[in-house]
């Protein structure tokens, strides 16, 4: 769970095969106690989050710690939990509710702990960009490609994934 937290705190706007996760992998195995939020929650207390990801990102590491907090509190403290808890609409608000979380975290959360959904970002709106479909605000872009996921036959989150791919590299 600590890598779910420190994945979706750290990597907006970041090259992620390069800086992210390897940064992801590191954590994993120097704090292998994170694997739930409760030990996750444990090594905040006493160790400096942004040393551990070699990040000097204030706002990154309050938004982690912040999301480790709000999951404490919900009971919330594996990724099973995690999973069955955003389906509810109102947690999903209550994650919307952090600093530095919007929508699309929100989405991108959902991805790291199985659920199919579309986290629209900019490689998924520059694609969308290109096929003629611009200016829609994010709701209605994620329900243009989850409709069309659904068209082609596919999970939402397997389109969403091979697009930003296709778009990662190309940029």
């Amino acid at each position: 769970m600590g890598t779910v937290i420190c994945d979706v705190s750290f990597q907006a706007r970041r090259k992620y095969e390069s800086t992210i996760r390897p940064r992801l992998l590191q954590l994993q195995s120097a704090w292998p106690d994170a694997v739930t939020v409760g030990g996750f929650q444990a090594r905040l207390a006493t160790e400096d989050l942004g040393v551990a990801m070699r990040f000097n990102s204030p706002g990154r590491v309050a938004t982690a710690h912040a999301l480790t907090d709000l999951l404490a509190a919900r009971g919330v403290d594996t990724r099973d939990d995690l999973h069955y808890w955003l389906g509810d609409a109102d947690n999903r608000a209550a994650l919307r509710q952090v600093k530095g979380v919007g929508p699309k975290s929100v989405d991108y959360i959902g991805n790291l702990v199985g659920r199919s959904q579309v986290a629209v970002d900019v490689h998924l709106r520059a694609f969308a960009a290109e096929a003629g479909v611009t200016g829609l605000p994010y709701e209605k872009l994620r329900a243009v490609y989850v409709e069309t996921a659904a068209c082609l036959g596919h999970e939402p989150g397997g389109l969403e994934h091979a697009v930003w791919r296709f778009k990662a590299q190309a940029g």
